[in-house]
């Protein structure tokens, strides 16, 4: 009898013990794992902390990828977080507040919007933590008026990628030319802004090539959807779309297809995802300028690295560093 007890006071203890350890396993870090982040913004005894966008679009994926190798290479801890959706600024505000409470000695930001972060950048300043600006573009004059800095911002040229895309309708369309149309991205939002400017200009410059439309579609792809058949609807002889990602230029390739257009509208994405390399091989998409995400965020974190070790004074007037990273056109030819 006393040896039935026993055995089962083991029994109990044994079960006790396994869902503590599946408590801990469901809502803390893996603290063995120099690469783990917690969504709360928990630290794991990383120095840096990375905050992306998002990681549902396959750019920021790679991007999560390259900077997780780099500091495999470099030697060094980073915790990377992201919004739950590019709509979320304040969410991702949030995000970088509590990485303020944590250890961290550079925080690296990939804002929603030019201003959403500011006020967090001033208080990581006033911390003494390094802010390294990633693809998008703060607002460095209003970041300076509120006493804030950062270190130096990394990025693909975006006007040269939307001139490389509007360059590559250009030439397809030769001396015929026709009308063309932008599928832009969020309004403000400086990536978006800066690839529109740099189609717009080479398709104002170029001969034969008449800008019928232009108009946001929020980096969606029903949105661009919905934009690219109203295009195709009230203007009979379009002859391309550029977009400025490729999530809306699948949106719009969906809409040449509906319309029975597909060969006589040439559409051009923006950022070489995965999904868009696939359709230009399959020669749907006509091309994407494909930019490089992964050594956009290998490049932010060896800058953080470098401010931790060399120290430099934080400084609001100070103008950041430009760290560019190329981009390319990517067709049916040169697709991998």
């Amino acid at each position: 009898m006393k040896m039935k007890k026993i055995i089962a006071l083991i029994a109990v203890v044994a079960v006790i013990g396994c869902t503590l350890a599946a408590c801990g396993k469901k809502g803390d870090p893996d603290t063995t794992n120099p690469l783990s982040t917690d969504a709360t913004g928990t630290a794991t005894g990383a120095d840096y902390a990375i905050i992306l966008k998002t990681l549902s679009n396959d750019f920021w994926a790679k991007m999560k990828t390259g900077i997780e190798e780099e500091a495999k290479k470099l030697g060094v801890k980073v915790d990377i977080f992201a919004a739950q959706n590019e709509e979320d600024t304040a969410g991702q505000l949030t995000i970088l507040e509590n990485c303020l409470t944590k250890n961290y000695k550079a925080i690296g930001v990939a804002p929603l919007s030019p201003t959403n972060l500011i006020n967090g950048i001033v208080q990581a300043n006033e911390k003494g933590i390094y802010v390294m600006n990633i693809d998008e573009k703060i607002d460095i004059e209003t970041l300076r008026n509120a006493g804030g800095s950062v270190i130096a911002f990394a990025t693909t040229d975006n006007e040269a990628v939307g001139k490389k895309g509007a360059d590559f309708i250009i030439n397809k369309l030769g001396e015929n030319g026709g009308d063309v149309a932008i599928i832009e991205g969020k309004a403000g939002n400086a990536s978006g802004e800066s690839r529109k400017t740099g189609a717009t200009n080479a398709f104002k410059n170029a001969k034969n090539i008449k800008l019928v439309a232009s108009q946001p579609a929020d980096w969606d792809r029903q949105k661009a959807l919905d934009t690219a058949t109203g295009y195709i609807q009230m203007y009979p002889n379009l002859k391309a779309i550029y977009c400025c990602n490729d999530t809306m230029a699948l949106g719009a390739l969906q809409a040449v297809i509906n319309a029975g257009k597909l060969g006589k509208i040439t559409v051009v994405g923006t950022d070489g995802s995965a999904e868009a390399l696939e359709s230009i091989k399959a020669g749907q998409l006509d091309a994407t300028v494909a930019q490089d995400p992964a050594e956009i965020g290998a490049a932010s974190l060896r800058k953080m690295v470098e401010a931790v070790k060399e120290k430099p004074k934080l400084d609001p007037a100070v103008e950041p560093q430009m760290i560019p990273v190329d981009s390319y056109v990517v067709t049916k030819e040169n697709a991998k």
